[in-house]
């Protein structure tokens, strides 16, 4: 129970940068994600998913995957 309400709140304390960034600096910049959902939606909706730990390890391999060498395309969380 203790852990659950704690992965509840970090899930939710990463998140909020994340939403910083679509709201505030995102768009400013051109489109450039080669994926759908882009990046930083995909973190958010891992996170939501998965937890803390999984939803930042799945974040986190998605973002190494971000290069002009991949294909990107559709990549649900």
């Amino acid at each position: 129970m203790l852990t659950d309400m704690l992965g509840r709140l970090v899930t939710r304390l990463l998140i909020i940068p994340i939403r910083f960034y679509q709201r505030g600096i995102s768009p400013m910049l051109p489109p450039t994600c080669r994926f759908t959902p882009t990046c930083s939606q995909y973190a958010v909706d891992s996170l939501a998913k998965h937890g803390p730990i999984v939803g930042l390890y799945r974040t986190v391999k998605r973002i190494l995957k971000c290069h002009p060498w991949h294909p990107g395309g559709y990549d649900p969380p």
